[in-house]
């Protein structure tokens, strides 16, 4: 099994990253409208989700806890004002889901602005909310949303999980880098973030045994790092985590000494700001995966020992 303190490790450092770099959860307001307002919420919702998962599996040490409730703060007060840029950002564009997936894990945290909630459930009884087109790992993300906050899941996922590239199980070998996304969100769904490895169907759940293994050599080989992690999450969310020992110590020989963690090969040069876009995301996934991967150690471990 691999050292629990090296995935441990991974997930300190990139939180410390994180925290150090926390003024680049950034809003622009005045962006062009072609580029659209909501842009740059999606940030701080991977951000309040990844957090939310930390305090969930209760394996953070207190630095990690207290760093993550800091970045929490800054996000919701600083970044967000409150929440009230969430209603700005829901007038903009009336029907996005995206205020809403981005307000329901810090509601979930206990961050609350009573006047977005009246916005959002206002909006979700809307037939065009339910009838707006996206891909199928996409609905099924949102109506795991809405049933996580007490609304009626439109469609209910039952309907969904069918309809992805995961739900079909199709030809394992055809997997490239949009469609291995597809498949680790599926997984985050279908298991709200890793907590009912369980709810993963059976058939799905033996077809990610099966493959996943040859799906982490691949991307480890290419030094797909940002992918990696999210596979690493993935196996930690099957009801029987494998772990992998290989995976996780590429994973982890990738993370810079200051935490970063690189999407692809090593982290280029750049100016601040865009650097901050290419590596928040992969250096997020390093801290999910290994919360999820400690915690799951960690479970093996005392099953072993009792």
């Amino acid at each position: 099994m691999t050292n629990t303190r090296l995935m441990h490790t991974v997930g300190s450092q990139a939180l410390e990253w994180l925290h150090a770099h926390r003024d680049g959860f950034r809003l622009e307001p005045d962006v062009d409208p072609e580029v659209g307002f909501l842009e740059r919420f999606k940030p701080i919702g991977e951000l309040a989700l990844i957090c939310s998962v930390l305090f969930r599996e209760g394996v953070a040490g207190s630095r990690q806890a207290q760093l993550a409730r800091q970045l929490l703060d800054h996000a919701w007060r600083n970044t967000l004002d409150g929440g009230q840029m969430l209603v700005r950002g829901q007038r903009i564009e009336p029907i996005s889901p995206i205020p809403f997936e981005v307000y329901l894990p810090f509601k979930e945290l206990g961050y609350s602005h009573p006047a977005f909630e009246q916005i959002f459930r206002l909006n979700q009884r809307l037939e065009s909310f339910a009838a707006r087109e996206m891909p199928p790992v996409r609905r099924l993300g949102l109506s795991a949303f809405q049933r996580r906050c007490g609304l009626e899941p439109r469609p209910p996922e039952a309907e969904v999980i069918g309809r992805t590239w995961l739900g079909r199980t199709p030809e394992p070998w055809t997997v490239e880098g949009h469609t291995a996304y597809d498949i680790t969100h599926t997984v985050f769904h279908l298991t709200d973030w890793g907590k009912h490895p369980d709810d993963i169907p059976p058939p799905l759940a033996d077809y990610l045994a099966t493959w996943l293994p040859a799906w982490l050599d691949d991307w480890l080989d290419l030094e797909r790092w940002d992918l990696l992690g999210e596979l690493l999450v993935v196996d930690a969310c099957l009801p029987r985590p494998t772990l992998d020992e290989r995976a996780w110590e590429g994973f982890a020989a990738a993370q810079q000494a200051d935490g970063a963690m690189p999407a692809v090969r090593t982290i280029p040069e750049g100016d601040p700001e865009e650097l901050f876009d290419l590596v928040y995301h992969p250096t997020l996934v390093a801290a999910f995966a290994s919360v999820m991967a400690t915690s799951r150690a960690l479970t093996q471990l005392t099953h072993t020992t009792s």
